[in-house]
């Protein structure tokens, strides 16, 4: 059980039990809110209410429950798999399917799949839960990602990556004009100062982040853009292109209800990758067809 005893400068910001919580335990404010309500944040050893102003002295006590480990098991599930050798295999991921196994989504990822498909031979680096997987895109975001069958493969892959020598492009449909044809984001990202789930550009516990553009097309309010990304920090596009002011179309988290375009879900896929294969030395080169919502939507656009 982990205890915060409240301050006078904790006082001077008139913060509630729910709010204070989140960011003193550094949890999410609908999640300090789900704790407080079962009883597990309590003031002084009592329950509270999560609209409670806290006084100076005040002891806050979080007790989490215990986290049920994952278990990653293979599920016969359909993917779509564009190359596959004895080292490795690109796959184009659908949208709307995550990655891997992770609190609310426990299967039907494209790790069950792969372990499915691969009967159970994919690296071990990055454990029981992410096996195989070199890097990720979002729930929302379809596209190529690579996968490795052996660790030998997985850590060629990923030291391509941390050099930047592993090249990957993406298409997205963003609010509003650019004002050039072309540029370059370099913003470091982190986690958000009170919502744990979100990322931003932040100077604190972040690392550098750099996203490059081209504008291929633009209507009246939107802009299809091709990005290259040159670092891949957790949800880099969609963060990059809201701070600079054009958000992804259809993003719900970080985007803007003018740029919706009818859509849940971000207008962005992953296009292209290109990467010298870690066995063979081979420069190995994929590009995946446009898929039908992001066509619909760049219709929907006038793009």
């Amino acid at each position: 059980m982990d205890n915060y005893i409240v301050t006078e400068r904790d006082i001077a910001e008139k913060l509630r039990l729910d709010a204070f919580a989140a960011r003193a335990f550094e949890i999410s404010r609908s999640r300090a809110q789900e704790l407080i309500s079962e009883g597990l944040i309590t003031v002084n050893g009592k329950k509270c209410e999560k609209k409670l102003l806290l006084s100076v002295g005040d002891v806050i006590e979080i007790e989490l429950p215990e986290i049920r480990e994952l278990e990653a098991v293979p599920q016969n599930i359909p993917i779509d798999i564009v190359y596959e050798d004895d080292y490795l295999l690109v796959v184009d991921k659908p949208r709307g399917m995550v990655v891997h196994p992770a609190a609310g989504n426990p299967d039907n990822t494209l790790v069950n799949a792969l372990l499915y498909h691969c009967r159970g031979r994919l690296s071990s680096i990055n454990g029981v839960i992410r096996p195989g997987i070199v890097h990720r895109i979002d729930k929302d975001t379809s596209g190529l990602l690579i996968v490795a069958k052996t660790d030998e493969a997985h850590q060629g892959l990923a030291e391509q990556i941390a050099v930047h020598s592993f090249v990957r492009k993406y298409e997205a449909i963003v609010g509003g004009h650019l004002r050039e044809s072309e540029g370059t984001v370099c913003a470091p990202i982190g986690r958000h100062k009170t919502d744990r789930k979100k990322m931003a550009v932040t100077e604190h516990n972040s690392k550098p982040a750099t996203t490059h553009w081209s504008v291929v097309a633009e209507s009246k309010e939107y802009s299809h853009l091709e990005l290259t990304l040159e670092t891949g920090r957790t949800h880099q596009i969609r963060v990059h292109m809201a701070y600079i002011g054009h958000p992804v179309a259809g993003d719900t988290v970080y985007g803007s209800v003018r740029y919706r375009l009818g859509m849940e879900g971000q207008c962005l896929f992953a296009k292209y990758i290109s990467f010298v294969h870690p066995i063979t030395g081979e420069t190995m080169t994929f590009e995946a067809a446009r898929p039908a919502y992001f066509s619909d939507a760049l219709r929907r656009a006038g793009l």
